[in-house]
């Protein structure tokens, strides 16, 4: 039943919000040399490896200086980097990878591989499950980025505190998969961002 709420919404929402992905494909390009989608390796359901789509929002290449974006004013962003990222549009593209069953809307945010090979055998269990565009971690930790900006050392605060948080709470929605927590976990989204 949540695959054909994923097909219906994703679906559903690229459609309604093409000319909003016009404008922000427009705006990327007009601003820096690349394309308008980033696409990036991450581990999915059973660890098997897929691409996920974002709209860009750094410069090409930035990802070679290291794979966490540490707070807004990250120099690798762009004007409309910062713009997309502060409302989240950033991932709209992600309903893609939600319509082709690589993702759900709702679910654990999937990881780059470096991190997932740290997962303890406990913390492997989120890619029992389809990662999601959302999930109770992202609502909690959607300033992660401001967060990462005060640490003294931003990959060891990510590794050490912030991952087994966001695995915790990851794990609070794959215990109780249910519809009610599928539709809660996504106003709550549209909440936060709104």
């Amino acid at each position: 039943m949540i695959r054909f709420f994923d097909i219906f919404f994703s679906l559903l929402g690229l459609i309604l919000l093409s000319p909003l992905f016009i404008v922000l494909a427009l705006l990327i390009m007009l601003e820096s040399k690349g394309g308008v989608f980033y696409r990036q390796s991450r581990v999915g359901k059973d660890g098997k490896e897929f691409r996920i789509f974002k709209f860009r929002s750094m410069r090409v290449g930035a990802d070679a200086k290291g794979l966490l974006t540490v707070g807004s004013q990250d120099a690798r962003i762009t004007r409309v980097g910062r713009f997309i990222r502060a409302y989240k549009l950033d991932e709209l593209p992600q309903l893609i990878n939600v319509l082709m069953g690589d993702m759900s809307l709702v679910g654990p945010r999937p990881e780059v591989k470096k991190y997932v090979q740290l997962y303890t055998p406990e913390q492997r269990k989120v890619l029992r499950v389809k990662p999601g565009i959302t999930d109770y971690a992202s609502i909690e930790y959607h300033n992660e980025n401001e967060i990462l900006a005060r640490a003294e050392d931003p990959e060891k605060t990510y590794i050490e505190q912030i991952m087994p948080h966001k695995i915790a709470l990851n794990m609070k929605y794959i215990n109780h998969p249910t519809l009610a927590s599928y539709f809660n976990i996504i106003w709550l989204t549209l909440k936060r961002i709104f």
